[in-house]
């Protein structure tokens, strides 16, 4: 017994033969359905769906129109980095917001530590997207290089600063840690821990001598600890006597052992401030884990204003994370008609919490 001939496969040109319509109509029907009554798209698309036609090609469409009609957002983090940290998170879901609004889609290409440098440089170079959004890359990130030889608009989120030809969206980290250093100055601190994130590429973590303080590779903490710098030189405090500590992993651990290491390094520590919230949580956390006081016995704060932090009443500088990314999306996918890179910084605020006092 034979074997029934299988059907052939629809394809735009069959579903417009039996239709006798154009080809143009068929893919109109799909993409552009302001182009056709309401009754001919309804024929197109019930006839499709008997024929078993699923759609014009997506791969043959962006072949055809140099579209991908997708945004990449490149992030040197897991990617389990996106959805984890809370103030990445919300900047992921206002690059996410403009992209809906305006069509695109979006995709995520986490090329952290743990990828080789030739499988992270294959995702990049392999991503079909119209543009790409750089999320706080530091200052020899290879991966920025491969994002520029793919001569697409690119626009740069925090860092690094001062890329020719690039739009960047940022904050002005320097004056909003200034200012929180000066309240916490303001309180009477004059021994002071600082607890940052990584500031180079390598695996350093804890005590950070004075040669990496010079030079750290990436700008915003660099700016970060020139605002604490500045406001301790106003108040009349030695920055020298500052202790930093490094912190390479961002994981919700990771500023507990950084305020270890700096209580270890100066008992005289009254005060905690940290670069992030997610390190003022930890460090909060260790604190209350070994019986010092917080306000009372020890001053902590953090930066970013995430909500748990907010819950929590973390004295912080909160910066508009949610908003960053929308606008970034924005600029990306609508560049300004002067075709001229931009630089936009957003506001931020100082958040009076519950967690600074006097030193006791």
């Amino acid at each position: 017994m034979r074997s029934p001939t299988p059907r052939r496969r629809a394809t735009l040109a069959s579903l417009a033969d039996e239709l006798k319509v154009s080809r143009t109509t068929i893919s109109n029907a799909f993409n552009r359905p302001d182009q056709l009554s309401a009754d001919l798209r309804e024929r197109v698309l019930a006839t499709a769906k008997r024929l078993g036609y699923p759609g014009p090609d997506p791969v043959a469409r962006s072949l055809r129109t140099r579209k991908a009609g997708a945004v990449g957002l490149v992030m040197a983090e897991p990617l389990t980095y996106f959805f984890s940290d809370p103030a990445a998170r919300d900047f992921v879901a206002g690059v996410a917001q403009s992209c809906e609004e305006l069509g695109q889609g979006l995709l995520l290409v986490a090329v952290g530590a743990s990828r080789s440098l030739e499988d992270g440089t294959a995702a990049v170079l392999g991503a079909g997207v119209d543009g790409f959004v750089v999320y706080s890359a530091c200052n020899d990130d290879p991966y920025l290089e491969v994002v520029l030889q793919r001569r697409l608009p690119v626009v740069v989120v925090d860092q690094p600063k001062g890329l020719a030809e690039v739009s960047r969206v940022g904050i002005d980290d320097r004056a909003a840690m200034r200012e929180l250093a000066d309240y916490v100055l303001g309180l009477g601190h004059r021994e002071i821990g600082l607890l940052t994130m990584r500031l180079g590429r390598d695996r350093r973590q804890g005590l950070v001598d004075a040669d990496r303080l010079r030079s750290p590779a990436f700008d915003v903490q660099r700016e970060r600890i020139v605002g604490v710098w500045e406001a301790m030189t106003a108040a009349g405090v030695d920055p020298d006597s500052l202790t930093v500590v490094e912190s390479y992993e961002h994981l919700p651990e990771s500023g507990g052992a950084a305020a270890r290491a700096a209580l270890e390094a100066n008992p005289r520590i009254t005060a905690l401030m940290c670069t992030a919230d997610i390190l003022a949580l930890s460090a909060m956390d260790y604190l209350r884990a070994h019986g010092i006081y917080v306000p009372g016995q020890m001053t902590v704060t953090g930066f970013d204003g995430v909500p748990e932090a907010i819950g929590r009443g973390l004295t912080t500088v909160a910066q508009p994370s949610l908003q960053k990314g929308h606008r970034a999306g924005e600029l990306l996918l609508r560049p300004p008609r002067t075709g001229l890179p931009v630089v936009e910084l957003l506001d931020t605020e100082l958040i009076r919490g519950r967690t600074a006092g006097p030193p006791a």
